[in-house]
């Protein structure tokens, strides 16, 4: 355990039991939404390269515009 990671649960063993639970509560969920973002990226690479390739394919025949920001 990193000595930060030590110094923020030495903190939140001083709260009540009830802010403790709110704030295991937040950081269990936010684990779990880095799991679920690093398992979707994994599944896509093959998608995303796919897509850039196609991308790419566009522009080198000339299929593709310069992006005007005034137009957005």
């Amino acid at each position: 355990m990193t000595e930060l990671l030590e110094q923020a649960i030495a903190r939140l063993q001083t709260l009540p039991e009830s802010e403790q639970n709110a704030i295991a509560s937040i950081i269990l969920e936010e684990i779990e939404e880095e799991r679920s973002w690093d398992e979707s990226f994994s599944r896509s690479s093959d998608l995303l390269a796919k897509l850039a390739a196609s991308a790419m394919a566009e522009h080198y025949a000339g299929e593709t515009e310069e992006l005007d920001p005034d137009k957005l």
